[in-house]
């Protein structure tokens, strides 16, 4: 089946905080640093506002805010090459005798091997003044506000304690994630066969902690052939059955044969759908294997037929 386009297969990968905590945090050391940054910018803030924006304020216009924007080195590098400037008008009728005229030149031409070396001495030249600038800013940054008299200046005493004030929740954050949480949890048996499905799909693919692109591929062929409801609503129903899966697992499914309908054709077909998408991106392993064969169950079909009749249509896709 045409499940993914191009050279390579796009997979995605659940990642937690815990991932980036692996990677190493910042010592506290570094935290005084950082908090000199933060003390050292707030003070230079009010600095301004106090004594350079009344004088600023007063002596600016419109008309010197448009041309300072129309002067500024950024905007100006692309304005001086543009059709906008009148001496590149000639350049531009040069480009397109150019086009006309290209030819292209023989692979044992000095010019082009003159080219490529040319071309791998200035990428080489650039990484070479990329690392030097970052080394020599890292060494500028540790060296200033690493420096105890400057953390000193600043009211930073070298304590236990973290200098800078960590981000938490508000009571009132508190209580609305409490009550949606709440709501979720009351709501774990409602939904019909679509909720059924969805909840199906995320229950076996949640331990792997990864997706690629071919069952993307298949949920988009899936939801088309069932007349999809609009993108926004499926988006919102995704996201609530998986904080169900994440709030109780266990429970979110066992509630699933009640969300089913009586008629097995219409579980078959969403089984066989579900069955697809699954199988679709590979081999699965052996978790895959046993949560799509308690999903069967649960929707009262034979996984193993199920299974087997997949592996002969993707063989001769």
């Amino acid at each position: 089946m045409d499940l993914a386009t191009g050279d390579f297969i796009v997979r995605f990968e659940m990642r937690t905080l815990d991932h980036i905590r692996a990677l190493g945090c910042n010592d506290m050391a570094d935290e005084r640093k950082f908090a000199a940054v933060a003390r050292l910018s707030e003070i230079n803030l009010e600095l301004y506002r106090t004594f350079l924006r009344p004088w600023i304020t007063a002596m600016v216009n419109k008309p010197m805010v448009e041309w300072l924007h129309k002067l500024h080195p950024m905007r100006l590098q692309y304005e001086l090459f543009s059709d906008a400037n009148p001496f590149m008008q000639p350049v531009a009728k040069l480009a397109e005798q150019v086009r006309t005229q290209r030819r292209a030149a023989s692979p044992d031409n000095p010019f082009v091997a003159f080219q490529e070396q040319a071309s791998r001495m200035i990428v080489t030249m650039l990484e070479a003044y990329g690392d030097l600038r970052d080394h020599t800013q890292e060494a500028i940054f540790h060296a200033i506000y690493g420096s105890p008299l400057v953390q000193a200046l600043l009211d930073l005493n070298a304590t236990d304690e973290s200098p800078r004030r960590r981000p938490g929740l508000e009571p009132e954050e508190r209580a609305y994630i409490e009550e949606k949480i709440a709501q979720l949890k009351a709501r774990i048996a409602e939904g019909g066969l679509r909720e059924a499905g969805i909840r199906a799909l995320l229950y076996i693919g949640l331990r792997d902690a990864f997706v690629d692109e071919r069952g993307f591929a298949l949920l988009r062929r899936v939801r088309a052939e069932h007349k999809g409801i609009p993108l926004a609503e499926f988006k919102q129903k995704l996201r609530e059955q998986f904080y169900m899966l994440l709030l109780d697992e266990e429970g979110a499914v066992r509630a699933i044969p009640s969300m089913l309908p009586e008629d097995r054709e219409q579980r078959q077909r969403w089984f066989g759908a579900i069955r697809e998408i699954m199988l679709g991106a590979g081999e699965p392993s052996e978790e895959r294997r046993r949560r799509l064969a308690r999903v069967a169950g649960l929707f009262g079909v034979e996984a193993v037929k199920h299974v087997a009749a997949s592996r002969k249509k993707r063989a001769a896709a």
